[in-house]
């Protein structure tokens, strides 16, 4: 495994440490750990000199990556997040953020370990989180605490309980106290008052009622056949599951429009109708119905064809 050689220079990093000294040698995973479990400054400074060269550099790549993101109220001027006036995001940008990192397999892991013993200049130190709710309240799995004196007391805390995944942030508190009642109370709300619910089924349920009741309604003007045949368009579903809150759950309204006159032809993968769910009143989708069948006009030869078919139908009989 790799090791660093921390430098005299970064021996400056204020706020909390890892506690690292002049000539110290350690793993960039330590580093990880000691940055994620202990807000390691000095951490940080020595992943992104390693990483970078220096910290406006890595500061650059962290904003290239806020960009890819879409957080748009976040910008970074250190990897440490000491204070300093172009250095802010919001709660909202934090969510996006750690949803996005909970993804990362190393990072799931190390925001979710209570205890570690890391290993600098081949010596053992135990670490212990600082984030108070692991152990504590059930489902939580990380993320991270976090402090300066101008955004004093902060948490970020990803929990699961059954289906039901959340991110909660609560920031500006005032003491350790306040913020980890704030982030419980919180907690507690969202999984006492919400609910998962699969919308990609209760879609499905109702357009195969809906497709089932009009089957053969359908007329194709000067069409060869009346062959329509519905389906509608899953990959624009913007999720299959969603957290509604319970009072809202029996609200949930899918309504479905679709013409049943056409003029032929009918072309396969043409829009033919929409499907509209309303499931509050700040979320909302739509779908498109498409045809999945081609219905061709009638032409001369159909005609031609029909007659020469009668014709000796009534030579026949």
């Amino acid at each position: 495994m790799r090791k660093l050689l921390f430098q005299k220079h970064l021996l400056g990093t204020g706020g909390s440490r890892l506690g690292l000294s002049t000539n110290d040698k350690i793993s960039v995973e330590n580093l990880l750990y000691g940055l994620m479990m202990v807000s390691g400054n000095d951490a940080a400074v020595a992943l992104a000199e390693f990483i970078s060269g220096n910290i406006e550099t890595f500061s650059n790549l962290m904003n290239e990556k806020a960009h890819s993101l879409h957080l748009e109220s976040t910008h970074f001027t250190s990897p440490h997040g000491l204070d300093q006036d172009e250095h802010y995001t919001t709660a909202y940008d934090l969510a996006c953020l750690t949803n996005y990192a909970l993804q990362n397999d190393l990072f799931s892991k190390i925001v979710k370990t209570q205890n570690r013993t890391v290993y600098i200049n081949d010596q053992p130190r135990q670490l212990n989180n600082t984030n108070e709710l692991l152990g504590y309240l059930d489902g939580v799995y990380g993320v991270k605490t976090g402090f300066t004196n101008g955004a004093n007391r902060c948490l970020v805390t990803a929990c699961k309980r059954g289906d039901l995944d959340i991110i909660c942030i609560v920031l500006g508190c005032d003491t350790k106290k306040d913020r980890t009642k704030d982030s419980i109370n919180l907690i507690n709300y969202i999984f006492d008052n919400f609910s998962v619910v699969n919308i990609k089924d209760l879609i499905q349920k109702e357009f195969n009622n809906w497709n089932t009741n009009n089957t053969n309604t359908f007329i194709v003007n000067k069409g060869i056949d009346q062959n329509i045949i519905p389906t509608y368009s899953e990959t624009q579903l913007p999720y299959q599951k969603i957290a509604v809150k319970n009072s809202d759950i029996s609200n949930i309204k899918i309504d479905i429009f679709c013409n049943s006159y056409y003029n032929a032809p009918v072309f396969s993968d043409s829009k033919i109708g929409i499907i509209n769910t309303y499931i509050s009143d700040n979320a909302s989708f739509s779908l498109d119905i498409i045809n999945s069948n081609t219905v061709k006009r009638k032409n001369i030869n159909y005609y031609i064809n029909m007659f020469l078919k009668d014709y000796f139908s009534l030579l026949t009989f």
